[in-house]
């Protein structure tokens, strides 16, 4: 964003009595998510025309909650995720043109062409991954959170999962672990209803709250509104502070809901279009935003200079992964750990 002024840049916008977020970053936040879904419909669009291959989860319609993580967090924290990962990976800085690459199993993408769309990382960036087995990344962001506790660091590790991954045993034995030696990790459910195909009323007997499932750990847990950048911000900002202060670990179950399928192969039979359509026009975390940030004074030129902005970063990502080149035969041979 430019430095231009813009009129009412000096008020504070709160919602929830949480904590003050400035203008300019609300708008900041209307951007990041607007790039979000653009870089997602075009992978859609990609995916469509055959240059992406394999599994293709869409984030659209969750992007306030990575988003709103965000504001809470600093550099040197880390995360990880699942296979729903696009979106977790810009908001760590990583190149678009990157992971567009990586999509399309080019060789400037971040895994060379080798990990598509559910296997990328950037160290530099510290993200630990996109993750395709279901709960897998739980346990690492406990590992994640150990290791800034061994370094004696403030930094905190956060490991995203959705609802169906939250019946997995191995989320249980890191909730045990980070109990146990208090370790700074907040685990964020994306509870966006449909675990697959299954809705999370007949998959959890615990669907009601996810909020509490670390309870016999004593960690603490909050239900939030995931459509709601404001209220996302505001118990990010309450999970950081506790992680940082040393008191161990801390649960955010961020109920959200994605429009598309389950992935690009999934026509979503399983729930009726009038509920896609009623969330969109009652609960759409961007157009929550846009009418907001118009009422507080950002004229139609402004959002129009974001949208062109945000299209133009899309379709140089897509340019780019589209002229970059298939990786060589020898990648196959990369990255591989050979025992002696």
């Amino acid at each position: 964003m430019s430095g231009k002024a813009h009129k009412g840049a000096a008020q504070p916008l709160a919602d929830h009595n949480g904590p003050i977020l400035p203008l300019e970053t609300v708008r900041t936040a209307y951007r990041d998510m607007l790039l979000l879904r653009r870089f997602e419909e075009k992978a859609g669009q990609l995916y469509g025309m055959g240059l992406i291959g394999g599994f293709c989860h869409l984030y659209i319609g969750q992007e306030a909650v990575i988003v709103g993580m965000s504001l809470a967090m600093k550099p040197g924290d880390k995360i990880v995720t699942s296979y729903r990962d696009h979106a977790h990976m810009l908001m760590m800085g990583m190149s678009p043109g990157g992971v567009m690459a990586e999509l399309t199993g080019r060789k400037d993408g971040y895994s060379h062409g080798k990990g598509g769309s559910m296997h990328m990382f950037s160290r530099e960036k510290n993200f630990y991954g996109g993750h395709g087995i279901v709960g897998a990344q739980v346990a690492i962001g406990a590992g994640l959170a150990f290791a800034n506790k061994y370094r004696g660091t403030d930094e905190v590790g956060v490991a995203y999962f959705g609802e169906g991954a939250a019946q997995q045993g191995q989320v249980y034995e890191s909730f045990n672990l980070a109990a146990l030696h208090k370790l700074p990790c907040i685990y964020v459910i994306e509870n966006n209803r449909y675990g697959m195909g299954t809705s999370v009323e007949r998959s959890s007997a615990a669907a009601h709250d996810l909020s509490q499932i670390g309870a016999p750990w004593k960690i603490p847990g909050r239900k939030v509104d995931g459509m709601d950048l404001f209220a996302v911000h505001e118990a990010a900002q309450e999970a950081v502070a506790h992680c940082r202060a040393g008191k161990g670990p801390f649960l955010l179950e961020m109920e959200t809901y994605r429009y598309r399928g389950h992935s690009m192969s999934d026509p979503a039979r399983y729930r009726d279009r009038s509920e896609v359509e009623e969330m969109r026009r009652t609960r759409d975390p961007i157009e929550a935003l846009h009418k907001l940030l118009s009422d507080k004074g950002t004229s139609d030129e402004e959002f129009k200079a974001i949208d062109v902005e945000v299209k133009q970063i899309v379709n140089d990502a897509a340019d780019f992964a589209q002229n970059s080149p298939e990786p060589d035969l020898s990648e196959l041979w990369t990255d591989i750990l050979v025992e002696a």
